[in-house]
């Protein structure tokens, strides 16, 4: 049985079903592999394979359904027709004309709508695309799909499963449209992936629906970033444009065209900017944003480059971003001069900030100054790691990942809080997941350093197990039987000298779980994050720190 634990307080009959093998799929649909639907749908979640049915009656009218209050997931939305799992057993396997998900469709229209197998015969339903995307319902309950997407006209009865469906509804064009309304206004929801289906592809759908084949594309869309509502995209853009400008607006006062040229170098390579989206993000889930926050996150992502600048020095890294580190694109000392002529300017915007007030400039200046000592800490501890002899323990990596990546999620998460007005307890909850938040985003880092290439990752591929790095999963691969590691162990630490051998000692590493300990103690972090953000009050700020705590791992997958 699946975990009992977690399901003591759900309808029986729906656990019982959490216990179904669901596909695991890769980012291009294949097949990798089988878990139960509790281990796609809980905590960070697994990318799984997924079938949506959109039933058309002869009056051209939808049909809709009102998932039931007792299902686990997004109970009592309104959703389209069918949606569901292929399982992984004979007959809902199959890719080849999408026969395994079609399959899958006809058991459960007979099973949630009573629709008779027959009545609608597999080969009726129309494939028509594939979407990717997530959706977070709380801490514990998340979707990741590739969803196939299929269409079919039939005048069906239909007896609904009251286990599985609350009600129905015939629906037209504008009748969706009005659902939609009342959707943005609170009075009713409608199922994120839905939504997504509704929005980005029905439109075009929905007056060729006995002739789709100008519809068809092969193609799989992404909606990873629209998550779980459109509104959390614009106000990831929001925050970010004007903290771009904001940093724009403080490197154009160097009067050196080379040294401000250096300090743009990493910045106009792109890179997330989360560091300058979450002090505003924290802010409007709190308490009051203001321009303030504009200014702390575009301080607090130049010290981030400010770091990396410097990080590429000491590591010995040529390449950042996909383009060429800075102390390669220019020269060394003017690298140097760049990162600390980017700290000082972090500090002067923050003090010249017409919208910090002077009553917290003390406590941000120490929160922020503290930053910087610990990310310093961090990085030396890293340094001092490569060239210890007597071991590195898991405890100490912890501690030096909590100050060289960490501090800085904490301290966005920190001063967001603090300049939004928040109490001293919101603030230290902002603050905790935050760290772990940060935790959980270099275990993955680490992780994908090894997992993945080096045009993905804008850095040679493997350099951690090339550099000697103590990573946790390294360190996890040495504390094993050495006689089961050999070419790890004769490469880890040698540089490029041992690049050819790196394949087979990341084999190695997988075969002794190293790899798979890394991934268990990701997903540790990422809970603990997602149960300190359950404490603030649900706000569309949110919803979108929801988003990117799962992000984290997200990118592993």
């Amino acid at each position: 049985m699946a975990d009992s634990t977690i399901l003591d307080e759900e309808d029986p009959d729906q656990a019982g079903m959490m216990d179904e093998m669901c596909i695991l799929v890769d980012i291009d649909d294949n097949p990798i592999g089988s878990a139960s639907k509790l281990d796609c749908h809980r905590g960070a979640g697994l990318r799984h394979r997924a079938f949506s049915v959109l039933i058309f009656d002869s009056q051209n009218r939808l049909l809709l359904q009102k998932r039931a209050s007792d299902k686990i997931t997004f109970p009592g939305v309104w959703a389209n027709s069918c949606c569901s799992h292929p399982l992984d057993v004979d007959g809902e396997k199959e890719v080849e004309n999408a026969t395994g998900v079609k399959n899958a469709a006809v058991r459960k229209m007979e099973q949630e709508l009573g629709i008779p197998i027959g009545t609608i015969p597999a080969d009726n339903l129309q494939y028509v695309t594939r979407m990717e995307y997530m959706a977070r319902m709380n801490e514990v309950w998340v979707e990741h799909e590739i969803d196939h997407i299929m269409v079919v006209r039939a005048d069906v009865e239909v007896s609904p499963n009251p286990n599985e469906i609350e009600d129905i509804r015939w629906v037209s064009k504008i009748e969706l449209e009005q659902m939609a309304l009342e959707h943005d206004a609170g009075n009713l929801v409608i199922a994120p992936w839905f939504d997504l289906i509704r929005v980005n592809l029905l439109e075009n759908w929905w007056n060729d629906i006995d002739e789709m084949k100008d519809h068809i594309d092969g193609k799989i869309h992404r909606f990873m970033e629209e998550r779980p509502d459109r509104a959390g995209l614009s106000i990831m853009d929001k925050h970010r444009v004007a903290a771009e400008k904001c940093i724009a607006r403080a490197i154009e006062k160097s009067t050196e065209p080379r040294l401000g040229g250096a300090m743009m170098h990493l910045i106009e390579g792109g890179g997330k900017r989360l560091r300058a989206v979450l002090p505003s993000l924290v802010g409007e889930a709190v308490g009051t944003h203001h321009k303030g926050h504009h200014d702390l996150g575009a301080a607090i992502e130049i010290i981030h480059n400010f770091t990396l600048v410097h990080d590429d020095i000491m590591d010995n890294d040529p390449i950042r971003r996909g383009r060429s580190a800075v102390h390669i694109a220019y020269d060394m000392p003017t690298a140097i001069n760049a990162g600390d002529a980017m700290l000082a300017l972090a500090f002067e915007m923050i003090a010249e900030s017409e919208d910090i007030k002077d009553e917290v400039m003390r406590d941000l200046v120490r929160v922020i100054g503290r930053m910087v000592r610990k990310v310093s800490e961090g990085q030396q501890m890293d340094m001092d790691f490569e060239n210890r002899s007597d071991g590195v323990s898991e405890a100490e990596y912890i501690t030096m990942i909590s100050g060289k990546t960490a501090a800085m999620f904490e301290t966005c998460a920190q001063t967001g809080a603090m300049l939004a007005g928040a109490s001293e307890e919101i603030q230290e909850t902002c603050r905790l997941w935050g760290l772990e938040t940060g935790l959980c985003f270099q275990l993955m880092d680490d992780l994908i350093d090894i997992t993945g290439d080096t045009e993905t990752l804008g850095k040679p591929a493997g350099s951690d197990v090339l550099e000697g790095k103590r990573t946790l999963m390294a360190i996890h691969a040495l504390n094993q039987d050495p006689s089961n590691l050999p070419t790890f162990h004769s490469i880890f630490g040698n540089g490029e000298s041992g690049s050819t051998d790196l394949p087979q000692a990341i084999a190695e590493m997988k075969a002794v779980g190293s790899l798979e300990y890394g991934r268990k103690r990701a997903m540790e972090h990422h809970a603990e994050a997602h149960r300190h953000l359950s404490k603030l009050e649900d706000s569309s700020a949110k919803t979108v720190l929801q988003g990117l705590t799962d992000w984290q791992l997200e990118r592993m997958s």
